[in-house]
């Protein structure tokens, strides 16, 4: 039986290119990416996000699935894409490459003969184009070995087509950004649980691209670590004389901040009344200890605060307290703040 390996997010599109390739006789195994920037697990989405959902679409279909992370190399790609970034600092055809140089890898292991993705002709204006797909093909060493069944009818014939392993005439012609095409395809052939339609990247938010790139300015790529990644999706972020601080929303986000503290960084706390929580990036401070501390007493859910004792831990050992006086004002606030 012919072998095909799916990029699978567990959206709509790559569920229905998986169930095409099936319904053709196509023994496909599922390759799934995570990372911090899926948008599929944040915002209250059910635990686990694309995840689950990819791996829920791999046991229902009844193929095997395997997950690969897109760790601190990936954000080297980010830090520096060659072929440039979108509307934030998403580096949208270098992360397809970097997907489908993993995927013909996994092809070559288990002898599988193409790729399969359900990506959609115009869908997404950076790598979703004719010449993007070209470039991404050459530059992963897939060129003719990549088939997008949604779109097939509007590109040239892929190898796997022309050998005959799959019928082209049985492939839609899908273009544009519209998912109606897609929902009324997912009714013909029994799809009837997508919760996640349209899948998503936060390196696409323009506001959160923020968190980002001011990781990547002020930190080397030899000292990024994964709660750095992870830190980016909770709290408030400012920088104050070159110190990054963070600073809870609400209780779910300081618990959170307490789980993601590292070495070398300062954790502050409200004392003697109800307030969020902060990070400061430093054992020294200058300067930004007692501007986290202004910043608990401005956030503090305590109406009327003007002062209040604020504890420090450093490093995960040393304890002290020190009062503060005033709320850091909304001027201060927002001229330091990151995002």
């Amino acid at each position: 039986m012919t072998k095909a390996i799916a990029l699978l997010s567990g959206g709509l599109d790559s569920t229905l290119a998986v169930k095409l390739m099936i319904e053709q006789g196509i023994e496909v195994h599922a390759l799934n990416f995570t990372s911090a920037f899926c948008t599929c697990t944040s915002n209250g989405a059910k635990e686990g996000g694309c995840k689950s959902e990819a791996g829920r679409v791999a046991v229902e279909f009844g193929i095997p699935i395997k997950t690969l992370v897109k760790g601190l190399d990936y954000m080297e790609i980010v830090r520096r894409p060659r072929h440039g970034y979108g509307k934030g600092i998403n580096p949208c055809v270098d992360c397809r490459i970097y997907m489908f140089r993993a995927a013909k890898k996994y092809m070559e292991e288990i002898g599988a003969s193409f790729i399969i993705t359900g990506e959609v002709l115009g869908q997404r204006p950076m790598s979703q184009r004719k010449d993007a797909f070209r470039v991404i093909e050459r530059e992963s060493g897939l060129e003719g070995l990549i088939l997008r069944p949604l779109c097939a009818q509007h590109l040239e014939p892929t190898k796997p087509e022309i050998e005959g392993l799959v019928d082209r005439s049985r492939l839609p012609a899908i273009e544009g950004r519209s998912r109606k095409e897609q929902m009324a395809l997912a009714d013909d052939l029994g799809v009837n649980d997508y919760p996640c339609p349209s899948g998503g990247c936060l390196l696409t938010d323009k506001i959160f691209s923020k968190k980002v790139k001011d990781l990547l300015d002020n930190k080397p790529e030899f000292t990024l670590t994964k709660k750095d990644l992870s830190i980016l999706r909770a709290g408030r972020h400012f920088r104050f004389n070159g110190v990054k601080v963070i600073v809870g929303r609400d209780a779910s986000d300081n618990e959170r901040l307490k789980s993601l503290i590292q070495s070398g960084q300062t954790l502050v706390e409200p004392d003697d009344f109800p307030g969020p929580v902060a990070i400061v990036a430093s054992t020294q401070g200058n300067g930004a200890l007692q501007f986290a501390a202004g910043l608990i007493l401005k956030y503090s859910s305590g109406k009327g605060i003007a002062k209040g004792m604020i504890r420090a831990t450093v490093d995960g050992g040393e304890t002290f307290s020190f009062e503060v006086n005033t709320p850091i004002s909304d001027e201060s606030a927002e001229g330091a703040r990151v995002c």
